[in-house]
């Protein structure tokens, strides 16, 4: 910038400040999914990318490419692609449908229970509106060793689901065989950390979010 006296010190402070998260942002994204040579390669016949009970984010009426994001909602990555997949899903919202599917992971102690809460919301149609909620109060409820399950219930409480039925979801093992079908599906497919996506079926790693966008609309055009 050619005019250094016209910007005060708070106002370099913020752009800084901006900068450096967007920074950050893209290399997360360039780490996201570093893997070895051997889960570069596309999904066997046995491993399902997408099943018929995944679920769908957003679902194209005109759809022209699906992603699938492999996600576990203590994830920092996660929580740091979410606003850039919230963006690409308003953008080609006719054009894109969006999968998640569960892989909650071993070191985060609350994953699992967050997607026990997330599935049990699912069933009562409120998958979204829980998965939202999930990476919006992520910082507050993350990496404790305590156990967030009332928390989560809360969350329940607050989008208005039937508490009965939703403690019946988190008890049933049913619940739980959900999220691990998603994972096991992931573990087959070379998934080994999140967020990991697959564009059309196939596994990408793009270094950049220019670069992931323009993965997708590649995908969208051809």
């Amino acid at each position: 910038m050619t005019a250094k006296s016209s910007i005060s010190l708070p106002n370099k402070i913020a752009i800084g400040l901006i900068v450096a998260t967007v920074v950050a942002v893209i290399g997360i994204v360039a780490l996201i999914n570093t893997k070895d040579a051997a889960t570069q390669t596309a999904p066997t016949e046995a491993s399902e990318v997408v099943r018929s009970d995944s679920h769908r984010l957003s679902s194209a009426e005109d759809e022209k490419a699906v992603l699938v994001e492999f996600l576990d909602f203590e994830c920092e990555s996660c929580l740091a692609a979410y606003p850039f997949i919230e963006e690409m899903r308003s953008k080609y919202a006719g054009e894109l449908t969006i999968v998640s599917r569960y892989f909650p992971l071993a070191g985060h102690p609350n994953s699992m229970n967050a997607a026990l809460a997330v599935e049990a919301a699912a069933a009562q149609g409120k998958f979204e509106d829980m998965y939202h909620r999930m990476f919006e109060t992520q910082k507050e409820w993350s990496h404790s060793a305590d156990s967030r399950a009332a928390t989560f219930r809360g969350y329940a409480e607050d989008l208005g689901l039937d508490l009965a039925a939703y403690d019946a979801a988190i008890a049933d093992p049913g619940t739980a065989a959900r999220i691990e079908q998603d994972k096991n599906d992931g573990t087959a497919l070379g998934v080994s950390g999140t967020p990991t996506f697959f564009l059309d079926g196939k596994l990408i790693e793009p270094s950049s979010l220019k670069e992931f966008e323009q993965l997708l609309k590649d995908a969208i055009t051809n």
